[in-house]
């Protein structure tokens, strides 16, 4: 099984298998932060996937600790990676707050969408 330990074209951390790299990415694109509009990836929520051989585990924050969608927000990521990698393997969300999010973890493109 060929695996990747690197960066995605994202600004998260990916390790796991080659083939669920891009299915991964993509599900985590389709979820939007109600409250900006954009993805989570490009917002910079999203710190590390790691997928083995029986779990996709996702490192992931939210803006602020005071978040009011983040259960909105944590619920999609799960249905979403459901949809995208086998289903013999468990999600698992894990939320951190550090290290803290900034603005800096944002893409270029969220950064000019905001207007920064």
């Amino acid at each position: 099984m060929d695996t990747a330990t690197a960066s995605t074209s994202s600004s998260f951390r990916y390790t796991g298998p080659d083939k669920l790299s891009l299915p991964v990415e993509q599900a985590l694109r389709r979820v939007v932060d109600p409250e900006i509009a954009m993805n989570i990836v490009d917002v910079g929520l999203v710190y590390e996937v790691t997928v083995d051989a029986d779990r996709v585990h996702v490192l992931m924050t939210m803006t602020s600790a005071a978040c009011p969608v983040a259960d909105v927000i944590l619920d999609e990521v799960g249905i979403e990676l459901e949809r995208a990698v086998p289903e013999d393997r468990r999600i698992e969300l894990e939320l951190t707050w550090e290290p803290p999010w900034t603005p800096d973890r944002m893409s270029l493109h969220a950064r000019r969408f905001m207007g920064w």
